[in-house]
Order: structure tokens, then sequence, then C-alpha cells
């Protein structure tokens, strides 16, 4: 099988592809920056450097917010025919607080207390209502760079006003006391494989890594693994790094990183997080090609008139968003059901039988 790592060429991204040489036949690096995606009626094709890209088994797509639109585009184009961790719509969530924080809420994962202002005026409310200190937020931004702390209302309001006449967007959330430190927990598929804590420099509220911070390995009880594995699910990534703080209600999530480090976090835990990637990126390419190799023998028997039990039992891996079951498409295909039905689930160790009432 072919593989593709499509990134800014971070040492991040190369130590993944590096491990991933160790499972998929090849495995190209692909400069994000050089890619381009067509769009017309009738015609839609990714370019890398003035040419149609590759057929791939597996690509995994990362790179800053600034790039989010293109990955999108880029994944949207490609996921029906390669696998990749990272669904098409979330690098715009993954990319944004806002949106990420509305996922978290539907999914009833915790978070700091966050508040959207429409307008100055509803802002300066907010303000005027919150305990200090506070945490004021840009929407896209990572390690850590346009997160600011504001001690007492003149300082927020002086902070508000210099972002309004910057015609800067913002967040406003609870400040919750951690001694500067966060918790990083790295999720792959639904198992977390490493955490750390991180702490903050003297003198500095961010603990990241970038902005200075230092990391030693940690072990997550099982409240705060399944949390973190949640807000992986909820965004739909089956790569990524989940950040949370913890308060004395328990962890809260801050943010969801689709592009996260690995040296830090490896050097901190001295687990080898590239090669778990790499084998699982591995393991989920080979359930998509069969999957892909089942609908066309499906297709195969349909073209031939076959019908019946032949065309009807067919194998096949199922594939897990989380510890949620997904069916394959020729399922929906054969089975007609639609999401307005209601069915009948027939469940017991080793079978399931879904039915029409």
């Amino acid at each position: 099988m072919k593989a593709a790592v499509m990134s800014l060429g971070s040492r991040s991204s190369l130590m993944v592809s590096d491990a991933m040489k160790n499972y998929f036949d090849s495995v190209d690096n692909i400069d994000l920056r050089d890619v381009e995606v067509n769009l017309g009626v009738g015609k839609l094709a990714v370019l890398y450097e003035g040419k149609p890209l590759p057929q791939y088994s597996c690509i995994y797509a990362r790179g800053s917010f600034r790039y989010a639109p293109l990955l999108r585009s880029v994944t949207r184009t490609l996921f029906r025919s390669s696998y990749m961790p990272i669904k098409p719509e979330t690098f715009t969530l993954g990319h944004d607080k806002l949106l990420t924080h509305l996922a978290l809420q539907h999914f009833n994962i915790p978070m700091p207390t966050t508040y959207l202002a429409s307008s100055t005026r509803a802002a300066k409310k907010v303000l005027n209502e919150v305990k200090y200190p506070i945490v004021l937020k840009f929407p896209h931004g990572t390690q850590g760079k346009g997160v600011m702390f504001a001690e007492s209302y003149a300082a927020a309001s002086s902070m508000l006003d210099a972002l309004i006449a910057l015609k800067q967007p913002f967040l406003i959330q609870e400040y919750i006391e951690t001694g500067g430190v966060d918790v990083r927990a790295f999720v792959v598929g639904d198992r977390v494989v490493a955490s750390m804590k991180r702490k903050a420099v003297r003198g500095e509220m961010r603990a990241n890594i970038h902005a200075g911070g230092t990391g030693e390995a940690c072990v997550l009880d099982q409240r705060t693994k399944r949390i973190a594995i949640d807000t992986a699910a909820s965004i739909g990534a089956d790569v990524c790094a989940v950040d949370m703080l913890e308060s004395p209600k328990g962890p809260l999530v801050i943010e969801a990183n689709l592009s996260p480090g690995l040296k830090g976090i490896t050097k901190a835990t001295s687990i080898n997080i590239p090669d778990k990637v790499a084998k699982y990126l591995f393991e989920k390419s080979e359930i998509f090609s069969a999957r892909d190799r089942d609908e066309a023998t499906l297709k195969i028997y349909e073209d031939l008139g076959l019908s019946g039990e032949i065309a009807q039992q067919i194998i096949s891996n199922l594939d897990f968003r989380g510890n949620r079951i997904l069916l394959p498409k020729f399922v929906t295909d054969i089975s007609k059901f639609t999401e307005k039905e209601e069915l009948v689930l027939k469940v017991e160790k080793g079978k399931l039988v879904i039915e029409r009432i």
C-alpha cells in the first residue's frame, strides 16, 4: 500500500512519515504549499506541483489553521478513495476554538465556561459579570499564540478595546487556576497512547512547549482518558492531541490539536508515538481497502444479476468511531434503511440483527 503525509514539512510530520515506512510499501511527503484543488462543472481534481495527485491508500493531512480551507477541500475531494484519519469538516471545526467548544457542548464534554459576545456593548456586559482573572482568546491560533490573561476589569477592558480596534474576533473564558500546569493526552483511535503534564515557565501562564513550557510524563485516570477520547471523536479526528486543565470539578478540555507536535511529548514520555500513529494508520488503511474491495465485489454481483445469499453475505471488517460501530456503505445500499426509520436491533455476543419495525 502507498501512503502520503501532506503537511508543511514540520519535524513532527517527518517523524510520522519515517515511521510509516516501516508499514507501508512507500510513503511520500507532500508539501501542502504546492497542492491545489481544481473545481468546475464535471471537474474536480487535486494537483501537486501542477500534476494530478497519485492514488494513495492513506493520506495523513495536517497543517496550521491558515491552511484549513485547503485541507478541507483536499480531504473532501479524496476521502472516498483514501483512508484519512481526520474528516474533511474537522479541519474547519478543529481549527476554530469556538466551533470546537460548540462540538464539546453538544457531546456534554466538560470545558471552561466560555462566552462569545456579538458586540462591544455585550462584551463589556460580560466583563462586568465574570470573576477575575479571565482568559481572552482568538478563535484561531496554535502553540499558545493569541491567548491573553486579564487580572481585572480594567485590564480586560483595555485588551477588549485593542482587539476591537484591530477588528479581531475573540472569546472570553473563565480562568482555571492550575499553577500554570495543563495536561496533554495524545489520542490515536480509541486509545490515549501517551500523556504528559506541561508546566509553564516562571512568569508565564501558557504551558505550551512552544511557549517555553516543560513536559513530564503522567498517568491519567480512566475518566480523563475517556474525556480525551470522546473529544477526539466529537470533532471527527482519529489522531489528535487534547489539552485539558485539572480543576476541582474534574478535567476540563481547553483545546484539540489536529497537528500536534511529537518531539516534546515523545521526549517526555519515552513512548514511540510516531510508530503508534503509523501502525494505526496502516491498520485502518487495510480495513478501508478491504471495504472498497467488498463494495467492488458487490457491484460485480449486481452486474451479473446475482442476488440473495451470495450477494448479501460478504465478509468484511467493521470500522469503529470511538466505541461506536460504523457499517460499510454497501450495507446501506442493500438494506435501503433511511435515517428517519425506526428499527429493531437484536444484539447478542457475536451477532447483530437490524430489522424494520
